[in-house]
């Protein structure tokens, strides 16, 4: 094969094949230009986001545009996370604190409150709510939380509530709080599951 011409001319190659010599004709273009062809397709293909980028030589840009050179190294980007080999929560699940504000939430909200068995239910939801929002705010990282509150009449009945779960003794943990008012009684629970 024999190939004369520079960049951006239109250049012949002659080629044996096994059907002979034949002649091909193409526009001679750089094999960066090529490739930056090629990425800025895959790029368009792509659903990934890149994070961020290797430091690349300036030399073989040369010859782009600065959107070209911006494409083509944003798209040779390379991933790297590095290990923090830490198995501890930075900021550890405090006990006292959550049981403080879940305490004062439920005060706070069932004061000056009267058992009604329909209206309940929802009382319930938002408060849990309202608990899982205070605790998340709280900034405990790698903990993931389940919030119950119950309501129940005071009736003269005694009352057992128990839980059981799969426990890691060292990072989970759990709180309750309780209200009590002339017609009913509140109990949260708040537990904390540790989470690698």
């Amino acid at each position: 094969i024999h190939l004369l011409g520079r960049r951006g001319e239109t250049c012949t190659w002659r080629i044996h094949s096994n059907h002979g010599w034949g002649n091909v004709t193409f526009l001679l273009k750089s094999y960066a230009f090529i490739y930056a062809q090629i990425i800025k397709e895959r790029m368009r293909s792509s659903s990934h986001e890149v994070h961020g980028t290797e430091p690349m030589d300036n030399e073989s840009f040369a010859e782009f545009g600065k959107s070209e050179i911006f494409t083509l190294k944003t798209s040779m980007a390379k991933i790297r996370y590095a290990n923090t080999y830490k198995m501890e929560p930075y900021r550890k699940f405090q006990a006292h604190l959550v049981r403080n504000k879940a305490q004062h939430i439920l005060t706070q909200r069932l004061q000056e409150t009267k058992y009604n068995g329909v209206t309940s239910i929802f009382l319930c939801n938002s408060i849990s709510e309202e608990i899982l929002t205070a605790v998340k705010d709280m900034g405990f990282d790698r903990y993931k939380y389940v919030v119950t509150v119950l309501i129940l009449q005071k009736s003269g009945q005694a009352i057992k509530i128990s839980s059981r779960w799969v426990w890691d003794v060292a990072r989970d943990n759990w709180v309750s709080a309780k209200c009590e008012t002339e017609s009913f009684i509140s109990l949260a629970l708040i537990t904390a599951c540790y989470y690698e």
